[in-house]
């Protein structure tokens, strides 16, 4: 699955990098966080803004073949950019995890279902429980459905 249109590049460097590098092998290189043992899946969506293709690799949440696509942006104090690309663009979305992306809808989830992903995010990636303290935001918590 592909979406049309312009891509451009992140802007920054070392996710660009990793973003070209999974792509390029099919998954099987740049798939996971560099010095870790936890896997990344790539992700595509559209622009809010700019209407241009944009990619950025995420932390590997994969429950029953939904993905949870974690806003934490480190602890920042507001969501990172691409938060609004998916509440803008829900359904102009690919998941690549392994050799092909494959299309997908997304929705922004809350309460006890953001909760049970959010768990399951922490398990796989304890840095988000202290991302949560860093800010007075909650982290937003998107979760894929294949279409």
């Amino acid at each position: 699955m592909t979406i049309e249109g312009e891509y451009i590049p992140g802007k920054v460097g070392f996710t660009r990098r990793q973003v070209e590098a999974y792509e390029a092998s099919g998954g099987t290189a740049a798939n996971v966080v560099e010095g870790r043992d936890v896997g990344v899946v790539i992700v595509t969506m559209r622009g809010a803004k700019s209407g241009a293709v944009r990619k950025i690799a995420l932390i590997r949440v994969e429950h029953e073949g939904e993905y949870a696509l974690v806003a934490s942006m480190g602890g920042a104090p507001t969501d990172p950019q691409w938060a609004g690309n998916l509440r803008a663009n829900p359904d102009e979305v690919a998941v690549q995890d392994g050799p092909a992306p494959h299309h997908v809808v997304v929705r922004e989830v809350d309460g006890d279902e953001r909760a049970q992903w959010w768990d399951r995010s922490v398990a796989v990636y304890p840095e988000y429980a202290e991302y949560q303290t860093k800010t007075d935001r909650l982290i937003p918590v998107f979760v894929t459905k294949r279409v």
